[in-house]
């Protein structure tokens, strides 16, 4: 019996040790979402604008990206499949990015309630703990601690599940149109049957 007892106390002194951390990292999770959620409220205010930035970078990248193309291929016969890889190289790069910025918000969905969940039953184990000793005033204090962690875990999930959602519609819509201006780009390239492509002046503006 004493051996069970042994490893009772060490998750009891276990937990505690968490508790702070995982208060700590709800908190700054809390944060870190405020910050998310005004930066997708500014995003969304420029779209309803019709700004779109990411449009505009991927833009000018591409037109950077035929501008080497061309001059590239003044040296080396460049094939057209050869072309089309570092077309849709960028592009991925450029995909790549949309989903990192979706990632930035979509891990708190899940983090957000676990870290909720945590900050939960830690306090309601010290509580439990409290009322066998008889400490009322104690344990009303952790339980409180309870309820409000797993409120704030669940707004911060709940929050991210709705912005990741609009976030994904949005990339899709980036996504389609930068492949459409990719495939633009191509059948705007001035190739040859055998190759490589014809000289273009520096100061034409492919797209």
């Amino acid at each position: 019996m004493s051996v069970f007892a042994g490893l009772e106390t060490f998750l009891y002194i276990l937990s505690v040790i968490l508790y702070y951390p995982v208060i700590a990292g709800l908190v700054l999770l809390t944060f870190w979402m405020i910050i998310c959620f005004g930066g997708f409220l500014r995003e969304y205010i420029e779209r309803r604008q019709g700004k779109f930035y990411v449009l505009e970078r991927y833009k000018t990248a591409l037109e950077e990206e035929l501008r080497s193309i061309y001059y590239l291929a003044g040296k080396d016969n460049f094939s057209n499949t050869e072309i089309l890889a570092r077309l849709e190289r960028l592009l991925q790069k450029f995909e790549l990015e949309l989903i990192k910025s979706r990632d930035k918000i979509s891990f708190a969905i899940r983090v957000g309630p676990a870290l909720g969940l945590m900050g939960t039953l830690i306090p309601m184990g010290v509580a439990l703990a409290s009322l066998a000793q008889g400490d009322m005033p104690k344990m009303a204090s952790n339980m409180v601690t309870a309820f409000n962690a797993t409120t704030v875990g669940l707004a911060n999930g709940v929050i991210s599940y709705l912005m990741s959602l609009v976030k994904e519609r949005w990339i899709r819509a980036d996504i389609k149109e930068m492949e459409y201006l990719t495939e633009i780009a191509f059948t705007k390239l001035n190739l040859k049957e055998g190759g490589g492509i014809y000289e273009v002046s520096k100061k034409e503006r492919i797209l």
